[in-house]
């Protein structure tokens, strides 16, 4: 049993140090430009990398960051009119191949938005397509078939989330800002006191 835990942090360890440190600079900065600008955050997936954008959106909206999720499917189906001027939109696909991300990138580059691929396929249409990127290595998805979204998912979850807190410092958030979008759960008893 835990030979599975051990081999399992390893691969997320080793996916996690293959981002370009640079791009990931890069990607950060443009993260506070755009939202400085009054723009938001848009995470965009499908499948099981639904429930990782909305999670990492739920944390930036927490800290008060102007940020949305947007299915890749449903785009197509009229909400792409989220999409407003200084927005950036992260795209999640791991194989960078998928139907609908290539429709949805097609769609969003006509309306001239910056798009970010985050993905595992160095390879893939949506690489070619796309001037921003974020590409991680993934030895394997940890289950027998190595096809379960399992250790991918784990680590686009461990990447957006650090975005999230290296934002919370870059746009010098308060602990106060935080407790005001708190006022019930653990959280929000924790804080109470906090003036």
């Amino acid at each position: 049993m835990i030979d599975y835990f051990e081999k399992t942090i390893h691969t997320i360890s080793n996916s996690i140090s293959s981002v370009d440190a640079k791009k990931f600079e890069i990607l950060l900065n443009t993260l506070e430009e755009k939202l400085n600008a009054g723009g938001k955050i848009i995470a965009s997936g499908l499948g099981k990398n639904v429930p990782i954008c909305e999670k990492f959106i739920g944390t930036l909206n927490s800290l008060g960051i102007n940020a949305v999720f947007l299915n890749t499917h449903t785009a197509l189906h009229g909400d792409l009119g989220v999409i407003k001027e200084n927005d950036i939109v992260l795209l999640l696909t791991k194989s960078g191949n998928t139907e609908e991300s290539i429709l949805l990138a097609n769609h969003l580059l006509e309306r001239k938005a910056e798009i970010w691929l985050i993905s595992f396929n160095r390879n893939s249409k949506l690489i070619k397509l796309l001037n921003h990127s974020i590409i991680l290595d993934l030895e394997s998805e940890g289950d027998g078939w190595d096809i379960i979204p399992n250790n991918s998912t784990s680590v686009y979850l461990i990447l957006l989330q650090g975005l999230a807190m290296m934002l919370r410092d870059r746009m010098n958030i308060s602990l106060k800002e935080f407790k005001n979008n708190h006022p019930a759960g653990s959280i929000g008893e924790t804080l109470r006191e906090l003036k």
